[in-house]
């Protein structure tokens, strides 16, 4: 009886360490798999088109997912939303009161550029906008003779809000298309900044003059 004990002992010894050097990634039997996977699509994995589907219509019979984020959702860290939806008339945004007007109560959300920030800010502007407008904001870009049509930016800034800059930046306008795929809203608000110490100081205090005299306008209306 006591031989006996003792095999059996050494025998449950043995197989606790061969249980117990299992892989632990393997989390054996799942009594609830509902709670244990998700159905989740996960980022890049491929899908089984006879569950997923990424057409509106067939909600209800498959699964619904077309790789965009919900509406009115913003990633971490990212700032809120451009609030101005596009306008196809943009080309006669001077005679558009309400649009005009829209754009002048925006005010950029960044702090003032430290000299880190100026340094960042000018190197995104040297990469996405200079090759077109030229290093000075004007439009003596490499390749503004091969676009044609390439305004001067540091001849028009003076005269807009920094709401109808990012504008351009966030839509895009005549040649140009929109930049808010390759710039984050935060560097494309860098940008407007930059572009304003590339102003005469005469004509950042005109920007600002003219800014405030749009609001009140607005306001008055």
């Amino acid at each position: 009886m006591k031989k006996f004990a003792i095999i059996a002992t050494l025998i449950l010894s043995t197989a606790v360490v061969f249980i117990g050097c299992k892989d632990k990634r393997d989390p054996g039997r799942v009594y609830m798999p509902d709670m244990a996977y998700s159905r989740g699509y996960e980022t890049y994995a491929s899908r089984d088109s006879a569950v997923f589907t990424t057409d509106p219509n067939d909600v209800g019979h498959k699964i619904f997912y077309n790789n965009l984020p919900p509406a009115g959702t913003i990633k971490r860290g990212e700032l809120f939303a451009f609030t101005v939806a596009a306008d196809n008339s943009f080309s006669t945004i001077d005679s558009n009161v309400a649009l005009s007007g829209q754009l002048a109560l925006i005010k950029n959300p960044l702090a003032p550029l430290t000299v880190a920030d100026s340094i960042e800010a000018g190197r995104l502007f040297n990469i996405n906008c200079a090759v077109c407008h030229g290093a000075k904001a004007g439009n003596d870009g490499p390749l503004a003779p091969k676009v044609g049509g390439v305004k001067s930016i540091i001849a028009s800034s003076p005269k807009f809000s920094d709401g109808r800059i990012f504008y351009v930046m966030e839509y895009g306008q005549g040649n140009m298309g929109s930049y808010a795929p390759q710039l984050s809203r935060e560097q494309r608000w860098r940008i407007v900044q930059y572009i304003r110490t590339l102003e005469p100081k005469a004509a950042s205090a005109t920007a600002t003059s003219a800014a405030a005299k749009d609001t009140a306008t607005v306001v008055k209306k």
